[in-house]
């Protein structure tokens, strides 16, 4: 992460015209097309060779009352010429669409930054619903940060005139208009989002025209109007990259390409059962465009019947899997533990987000960690996975895969809300480089005299994996104990303890990479322990400290349960551990429970990523 930036005034520019990197953030009504203004600029950027991450921020609520605070949505996006790992602490430039945007937003605004409001939008009833008592843009309120007032909306009605729109329609170009001048102000080329929007609007040409017609005029305004005084047009340099292809991608994407990839290097086909529930729906809606792949999906009526769905197409012989959030993964517990039972492979993937019940749905949070590994009636071991960047979800699809498929058992994928809908850059990977694990499944009957032992094990404790109806190898499923070997139904307490105790020495038997040191070296002062999408924020803060001298290392855990064998003690060789979450608490517990470690808890529960500053900030308080 680049050090604090802002745009730069003409002066500014000539002395320093380069910064490393910057954050926008656009905002308004959550009908003002944030998001897909966001997502085009992101588009633009890539384009651009810049290293980016973004980070949608979207209201609970299907349409919350237009103008409302509660109503609005973000996008923000962290651009530049050097390694981006975060979406930025504080935005360099605000563009407030209407006043609800600019009163949730402008306080995150760096002192000195840009706000672009739409002034068109500043009228009384708008300031009223978002509880101004006065226009913040004619009081001096808005002193400590430059303010470049537009009317948006009736330059936006100005453009798309010719095309002879209603005013309703006409104004959904609006958000054209501000990508337009965002364009401009970043040196952008428009080409590519002219393309996109024929392609979106191609039964539509008039549409297609209207919201072009938008574009250009706002990028027009930036080459022509007297803005100069206020801002000064900014180009990023590309960032340093590795030869190869690149495309942006999100959370949802990369599991979704993860997982093909994994029943590939399986040779297994994919069946995935779903329920619609946010962050996780976007994963079924991605899988459901690779049929090509030996992809099946079905969207169930519930939760219990996706994954039951999911458990039943892995008997069958295909990798079932199964996603959704907190809430979901609840419904789907007893389920779960079938699986755990039966000893099929099933990858489940917890895309978390705000709880308890409903919670937050559209804001992110970790506090799925005790469910993930202790969350099962019964003793009910699954290993548990925990990916830390959109990229990095495509290797832990395959590993979940792998893992599932080679232990016969479910696992548990972690993601979340921010990684589920954060983009960044992610070099498509050479996939001649990733050594298969092709499946085997029982085939050979039983030699005559002898019994077939659905319960018998592998030097991995897995049992054999049988297609119903293979000749020769009929045998009994379900979720009452089974016996050793044979897998009768079978009460004995001997039984009983002895297949707990296999379950269980199987899943911490599992085979997981040592683990390694993000930044710095085993034993010293302090170590700073995350899992999942704290890995930006931790890592820069991190970087940042060590450059002031401090003595520091980040640890990042992928494989939760089982831990990797190494974690104990390298955890020990430091004084001090202190552990960011985004829950009050869970991996820091986790780790006492295993290693009798008595880390310091950093957590945040508010529904937002961590900042870079906090976690600076507590590291410099522990080394005091």
């Amino acid at each position: 992460m680049a050090s604090a930036t802002h745009i730069l005034t003409p002066e500014e520019a000539s002395a320093n015209p380069l910064p490393e990197a910057v954050v926008v953030r656009f905002a308004g009504d959550s009908g003002d097309g944030m998001q897909l203004t966001g997502g085009q600029f992101t588009l633009s950027t890539a384009l651009a060779g810049n290293d980016l991450a973004t980070f949608p921020d979207f209201p609970a609520e299907i349409r919350a009352p237009q103008g409302t605070l509660f109503g609005v949505s973000a996008f923000q996006i962290n651009f530049g010429s050097t390694e981006i790992d975060t979406a930025g602490d504080a935005p360099d430039v605000l563009i407030a669409m209407n006043p609800a945007a600019l009163k949730t937003n402008v306080e995150q605004l760096k002192p000195g930054g840009l706000i672009i409001a739409d002034e068109g939008e500043f009228g009384d009833r708008n300031l009223a619903k978002a509880k101004y008592d006065a226009n913040p843009l004619e009081d001096d309120s808005l002193a400590k940060w430059r303010l470049m007032k537009l009317n948006i909306s009736q330059l936006t009605l100005d453009a798309v005139k010719p095309f002879g729109l209603g005013n309703k329609e006409a104004l959904r170009c609006k958000n054209m208009w501000t990508l337009g001048l965002a364009l401009w102000m970043f040196d952008r080329d428009r080409q590519p989002i002219i393309d996109w929007l024929k392609a979106k609007f191609a039964k539509a040409p008039e549409l297609a025209e209207a919201n072009i017609a938008a574009l250009n005029a706002g990028h027009a305004y930036g080459e022509t109007a007297e803005i100069g005084g206020q801002v000064g047009r900014l180009s990023v340099p590309a960032a340093p990259a590795e030869p190869g292809l690149y495309r942006t991608i999100t959370g949802a994407e990369s599991i979704s390409l993860g997982l093909v990839a994994g029943a590939q290097l399986a040779s297994l086909p994919l069946f995935y059962g779903g329920y619609p529930i946010t962050p996780a729906s976007a994963i079924l809606h991605h899988l459901a465009r690779l049929k090509e792949f030996g992809v099946t999906t079905f969207q169930a009526e519930d939760e219990i019947a996706a994954v039951a769905s999911a458990l039943g197409s892995s008997y069958a012989g295909s990798l079932g899997v199964t996603c959704s959030s907190g809430p979901g993964i609840a419904l789907k517990t007893e389920a779960i533990g079938l699986a755990i039972m039966t000893e099929l492979p099933l990858v489940i993937v917890n895309a978390q987000r705000g709880g308890p019940s409903t919670g937050l749905p559209t804001k992110t949070e970790q506090s799925d960690l005790y469910q993930a590994v202790y969350g099962r009636n019964g003793d009910a071991p699954v290993p548990v996975i925990a990916s830390r960047s959109a990229a990095d979800c495509f290797d832990c699809a395959i590993e979940a895969v792998r893992i599932a498929t080679q232990y016969m058992t479910p696992v548990m994928l972690l993601t979340d809300g921010y990684l589920q809908n954060a983009a960044e850059p992610w070099k498509v990977p050479d996939m001649s480089e990733y050594a298969p694990f092709p499946v085997t499944f029982k085939t050979d009957a039983p030699a005559e005299g002898e019994k077939f032992l659905p319960y018998a094990r592998d030097n991995k404790l897995a049992r054999p994996w049988v297609k119903p109806g293979t000749p020769g190898l009929l045998h009994r499923i379900g979720g009452i104990e089974k016996a050793q070997g044979t897998g009768n139904i079978d009460y004995a307490p001997a039984n009983h303890q002895a297949m707990t105790d296999i379950r269980r020495d199987k899943i911490a038997g599992i085979d997981v990479p040592d683990q390694a040191l993000s930044l710095g070296e085993a034993g010293g002062k302090l170590a700073v322990v995350g899992w999942g999408s704290t890995y930006g924020p931790i890592y820069q803060a991190v970087r940042r400290a060590r450059k002031k001298g401090l003595d520091v290392a980040h640890i990042h855990i992928r494989h939760i349960w089982p831990m990797p064998k190494n974690l104990g003690e390298l955890l020990k060789g430091f004084d001090k551990v202190i552990v960011p979450e985004m829950n009050t608490g869970q991996l820091k517990t986790v780790l006492r429970d295993q290693y009798l470690i008595d880390a310091q808890p950093l957590n945040k529960v508010s529904g937002q990523p961590f900042r870079i500053a906090e976690i600076e900030a507590a590291i410099e308080e522990a080394l005091l």
